[in-house]
């Protein structure tokens, strides 16, 4: 076999009709959209430590899976292929916040779409969920929930701390309690009144109220 042979093989025939201009339209609307999903992936994150990390890597997964994409859809037996490759690969990552998922889903969903070569539903559907998603994350549902560590001595101390906590603050439920030799330990779950703390002050001066300790908690909790 020749050298030309090699480049006259059955694999370069197979190769269909390449658009550099498509293929810079669609990655440049990939790319703008991406930066879109950014930006709406700020504006309601919630958390106090930024990832950049996560947030470049949704503009570089929208540009990804539109190349992969627009490579699917061009030929028929590489679609086939691609599946096959993709099936072996796996993601180690963990997710912290269920809305990571959403927004990962999101630039997938994108890629997916503006290699198809439908720009205007990947538009239209990226504007849409992000004034949904900017107008959820504005909205309070309920005041911050608080978990409360009081430690007593006595029973007496411990329904006095009881009855404080009932008056300072709107909701309380005790989630656990430690009795052993050294007192009473009562873990509650409270969501305040107002951002003001100062009733852990108050718990802290009862007689037989060993210590008092006020953490934020981000969980899921039902009304």
């Amino acid at each position: 076999m020749s050298f030309n042979d090699v480049f006259k093989s059955s694999f370069l025939e197979s190769v269909t009709e390449f658009s550099a201009v498509d293929t810079l339209i669609g990655l440049l609307f990939a790319l703008v959209i991406g930066l879109f999903i950014l930006m709406i992936y700020k504006k309601v994150f919630a958390g106090i430590m930024y990832s950049t990390g996560f947030g470049m890597s949704l503009v570089g997964l929208t540009l990804v899976t539109t190349l992969v994409i627009m490579a699917v859809t061009s030929n028929v037996v590489l679609s086939l292929g691609m599946v096959g490759a993709l099936s072996i690969v796996r993601f180690r990552t963990a997710i912290k916040e269920p809305m990571e998922i959403v927004f990962l889903f999101w630039a997938l969903a994108v890629g997916i779409v503006v290699g198809a070569g439908i720009i205007p539903l990947a538009v239209i559907g990226s504007i849409v969920i992000g004034l949904i998603l900017v107008v959820f994350a504005s909205r309070k549902y309920d005041k911050t929930p608080y978990i409360l560590i009081v430690n007593c001595s006595d029973e007496k101390a411990e329904k006095s701390a009881a009855e404080l906590i009932d008056k300072a603050v709107e909701k309380h439920i005790v989630k656990s309690k430690t009795v052993n030799a050294g007192g009473i330990e009562l873990t509650m779950e409270i969501r305040v009144k107002t951002a003001e703390t100062e009733f852990v002050n108050r718990l802290n001066d009862i007689s037989g109220v060993n210590g008092a300790t006020l953490v934020t908690f981000n969980g899921e909790y039902m009304a």
